[in-house]
């Protein structure tokens, strides 16, 4: 990652805006992340340039001939009224658990802001968390960052539409169907990228231990809490949902359609 693009993570300039369509996508790491900004890319009107990783922060910001570029909560929290903003989310223990075996374990090296964290590949589950529960916000590397952290604006979601992953192709169905009403162009099916674990999983074998589940409940409380509060907590901790997952939508009129 660039300097540039280091210094807008810290920024948080989380959400990608596309200039020419009321549209807007509040970027989740470790959320099928990838694989929403492939779809994402049947949007663009001119194709990318060779050399450009689609997937990746650089490209949106300037790769796509200015067709996006990328804006914090607040500035996207200022369009709520014109545009349709979305995101997708995932249980907040299987998304920790993923960005470990993903970062720290299957990785040959680690990424300069999770060496800053004291973080070490290969370091045992429970002391990864002790480091993440004490490391501020401001200090986390973007895949660990509270997923409510990136997506709210002063405690409020910025977002009209938050799918979650372990519903992900229906919810991909219902964002499809946002999409209609508000006259967007079609997305099509999601594209399958970087896909490792999603859906219900047994995360027993790291969360084995009560004070471990405390643990991330103090440090992602607001995920769990607005995000995920309509499953039991101790469900939640075992990747097990009780039942399928709600889409979490403030209903809203488009105050246009494309023309």
């Amino acid at each position: 990652m660039m300097a540039a693009d280091s210094a807008a993570v810290a920024l948080g300039d989380h959400f990608i805006l596309f200039e020419r369509l009321p549209l807007i996508y509040g970027r989740v790491p470790k959320v099928a992340n990838s694989s929403v900004k492939a779809a994402l890319t049947r949007l663009l009107e001119q194709p990318p340039d060779e050399g450009w990783r689609t997937t990746s922060d650089a490209f949106w910001r300037r790769g796509t001939h200015g067709e996006t570029r990328l804006i914090n909560a607040e500035a996207a929290s200022q369009r709520r009224a014109t545009h349709l903003i979305f995101s997708f989310v995932r249980n907040p223990f299987d998304r920790l658990v993923s960005a470990y075996n993903n970062k720290l374990i299957e990785n040959d090296s680690l990424s300069g802001a999770m060496e800053r964290m004291g973080l070490e590949r290969g370091m045992p589950f429970e002391r990864f968390l002790e480091v993440v529960i004490h490391t501020a916000d401001a200090d986390l590397d973007v895949h660990l960052l509270p997923q409510s952290t990136i997506l709210c604006h002063e405690g409020v979601p910025v977002p009209s539409f938050i799918g979650k992953l372990e519903a992900i192709n229906e919810h991909w169905r219902a964002l499809r169907r946002r999409l209609r009403q508000w006259g967007l162009p079609p997305l099509g099916r999601l594209p399958a990228k970087n896909v490792r674990r999603d859906g219900n999983t047994d995360l027993s074998g790291y969360f084995h231990n009560p004070q471990l589940i405390d643990l991330v409940l103090e440090r992602y409380r607001q995920d769990v809490e607005l995000l995920y509060a309509d499953q039991p907590l101790d469900q939640l901790a075992q990747g097990i949902l009780t039942q399928s997952p709600a889409v979490w939508e403030r209903w809203s009129e488009p105050v246009g359609s494309l023309t």
